[in-house]
């Protein structure tokens, strides 16, 4: 029978403890969510500064874009939002777009849509970079060279094997799924060694770290450098950042960019709202920094063997993906909403739960949380 194979995958998928279901989520902060009429406490939101409960005023006379940027699209609220990105982050230039998989995934593809260029050119990418990223670079007309996740030597080796003229260095600011960082710093000397360029998918670090909470980029500037809204400022859509050069460049070969209605102007200007308020929100970000000691101290209390990170990012590898279910699956019973984060997401026999924690979060929260971890394993 013709597409016989969907229902067998599907049946694959069940047997292997790997189905994704959707959750119908009828309310959702930094602290609570609400699902089927019960509210769990929500350790799986990436509203680190706990900024969705926060009321947002907005005049704007159009709610949508309407078309295309190139077309007539790009309106005054997109236009002052990244200028004020470019302002704080130090960029040249900026472009918006609706998702952080669509800016990661078109930037990598359209850099070497020119198969003669792409013929002399490499991205090297870090193992364990966001699926946006690989992607990317698997469409782009470049080759892909992996490298060991934040191994320098191994990735020197293959810059210093590699006979590629253009060269493109990507990795994430905080990694999604093991919550550690790049050594940010040291990619850039390697990059400027090696004649390569720099690009950063800051997701996870935007809004968070850093003085100013500008991401894991403050002091430094990549030559390409991603941000997300829907993380930290709990809004939606993406921005590059880059030399007003390659922005030009993408204007011309981005499809994404070009093919897409624009971001919404009722969007852009909640964003830039938004981040006036980052600015400010340096108790929070405090907060947050005592909310992720405090979880980790109470964890080593009871020997759970966390993974290492400092940021808001904690996961806890279980290994077996129908063990993490189970386990999540009881720990909403005891009013806890955690994630099992499986294949092929991470690696196989790395299935864990991802912890996330927010400035919105409590202190009984968090010992409810371990508690209730602790129980369950």
């Amino acid at each position: 029978m013709a597409f016989d194979f969907i229902a067998e995958h599907l049946v694959e998928r069940e047997a292997d403890a790997l189905l994704r279901k959707r959750q119908l989520v009828e309310q959702s902060s930094g602290r609570f969510i609400q699902v089927a009429g019960k509210q769990y406490l929500n350790f799986a939101s990436n509203d680190y500064l706990g900024f969705a409960d926060d009321f947002i005023e907005i005049q704007v006379q159009h709610l949508g874009s309407h078309s295309s940027a190139l077309v007539n699209g790009y309106n005054k609220p997109q236009q002052q939002l990244e200028q004020r990105l470019c302002e704080l982050l130090g960029y040249e230039s900026a472009m918006l777009f609706n998702s952080g998989f669509s800016a990661n995934s078109s930037v990598l593809k359209a850099l070497f849509q020119d198969k003669s260029v792409a013929q002399s050119s490499a991205i090297f990418q870090d193992k364990l970079n966001h699926a946006s990223l690989i992607d990317g670079g698997l469409h782009s007309a470049a080759a892909m060279v992996r490298f060991n996740h934040n191994d320098l030597r191994h990735l020197e080796s293959r810059l210093q094997k590699s006979k590629a003229k253009h060269k493109l260095i990507v990795s994430e600011g905080v990694f999604s799924m093991d919550g550690d960082q790049a050594p940010i710093e040291a990619l850039c000397k390697l990059a400027k060694q090696y004649n390569a360029w720099l690009m950063i998918d800051d997701a996870h670090g935007f809004g968070v770290l850093g003085e100013q909470g500008l991401g894991s980029c403050e002091s430094i500037k990549p030559d390409l450098l991603i941000i997300t809204f829907g993380k930290a400022l709990a809004s939606s859509g993406a921005c590059l950042l880059a030399s007003k050069q390659m922005i030009d460049y993408m204007l011309q070969f981005n499809r994404e960019y070009i093919y897409s209605t624009a971001m919404s102007p009722l969007m852009a200007s909640c964003t830039l709202e938004r981040l006036e308020r980052l600015l400010n929100a340096d108790k929070r970000r405090a907060q947050l920094s005592e909310n992720i000691a405090y979880f980790r101290a109470l964890a080593k209390e009871h020997n759970l063997a966390l993974m290492e990170s400092t940021t808001a990012i904690q996961p806890l590898v279980l290994g077996d993906a129908e063990h993490t279910l189970a386990v999540a699956n009881k720990l909403k019973d005891k009013g806890v909403w955690l994630t099992a984060i499986r294949p092929p997401t991470v690696p196989f026999n790395t299935a864990r739960l991802r912890v996330t924690l927010s400035s919105a979060h409590q202190a009984d929260d968090i010992k409810k949380l371990v508690d209730s971890l602790v129980e369950c394993l």
